[in-house]
């Protein structure tokens, strides 16, 4: 099918959501123009899958296009008529007895069309105004640092042409979202206004923080006797250090909640929260008296932390 936005990211109609963002992301780097100068084909290829990712990734557009309502560019299809609507319009100038009889002359048609364009102005405007339309909007992809996504920011895009253009991150910009500058696009037709500037971000890894929703995660190592006798340790968030309590007898995997220490995103009041999975991290050479006291107490303990799990297994 042409321009089938599931052909240009490689995909499917059964992709799911998840497989269709990987697959764009993936394709942005290989064809990415500021990313591959000496590719004469990348810009096009860019174009493309850009298109093609606008269609899919919202499930609603997603939908009308599977449906036949729009095409891959996002344009809407004509509905389909045939001759019968025509010859049955009460409007229609050649039906049977009229334009379609034995005097039926195909010039007729053209002058119709001449009589048409002469009520219109005539020439090659409409009623005697010059034609003007908006530009096209433009589509770009830009690659920004997580805390720049997390806590807001401004950067430069650079064109093909060589120009850059200024970029405002707003504060909880999302992995995958577009974002739109006003006139920053094609220029218009006939003195029309220029088209808009999309620009789709992708959101670099952060090596501590990880994101889900407007939750930050975080896995956050702590000593042994901090997990037996608890205490106050210090954790890491988007907005500067914090201290954090561990209670005692914390575990491995056991998540703990800083509540507003995670993402606000633009025009909200409400903030996300960081979570954070706690990591007991042995000592690699415990020294003697470390060894010692553990030989003793293992002798003492009678219970086991895997029996549940045994006898889960068994069932």
């Amino acid at each position: 099918m042409l321009n089938d936005p599931y052909e240009a990211l490689g995909l499917t109609k059964t992709a799911t959501a998840k497989q269709i963002k990987s697959a764009y992301r993936k394709l942005v780097r290989t064809s990415h123009p500021d990313l591959h100068p000496d590719d004469a084909g990348a810009e096009a290829r860019f174009k493309a899958i850009s298109s093609a990712y606008e269609i899919l990734k919202d499930p609603e557009t997603r939908a009308r296009f599977d449906a036949g309502e729009i095409d891959g560019l996002g344009a809407e299809k004509p509905q389909r008529q045939y001759y019968r609507d025509f010859a049955d319009a009460p409007d229609n100038a050649y039906r049977q007895g009229q334009g379609a009889g034995p005097d039926f002359d195909p010039a007729d048609i053209f002058a119709d069309i001449l009589r048409n364009r002469g009520r219109m102005g005539g020439g090659g405007d409409f009623g005697g105004r010059g034609f003007s339309a908006a530009g096209p909007d433009a589509r770009y992809s830009l690659e920004v640092p997580f805390m720049d996504a997390a806590r807001g920011g401004e950067t430069r895009i650079t064109l093909p042409d060589g120009q850059s253009l200024a970029v405002k991150i707003p504060r909880g910009t999302e992995d995958g979202q577009t974002l739109r500058l006003r006139g920053k696009g094609r220029p218009g037709f006939g003195g029309g206004a220029p088209g808009d500037a999309l620009i789709t971000v992708m959101v670099r890894p952060h090596p501590v923080f990880r994101r889900e929703g407007d939750d930050i995660l975080l896995t956050l190592p702590i000593t042994v006797d901090e997990a037996v006798l608890g205490g106050k340790v210090t954790a890491p968030t988007i907005d500067g250090p914090v201290g954090l309590t561990i209670p005692a007898g914390a575990s491995s995997g056991r998540v703990l909640r800083l509540r507003g220490r995670g993402i606000t995103r633009a025009g909200r009041t409400k903030k996300g929260d960081q979570r954070v999975e706690l990591r007991i991290v042995v000592p690699s050479d415990p020294d003697k008296k470390l060894r010692d006291f553990l030989s003793e107490w293992r002798k003492t303990q009678k219970g086991d932390p895997r029996a549940a799990l045994l006898r889960e297994a068994g069932r």
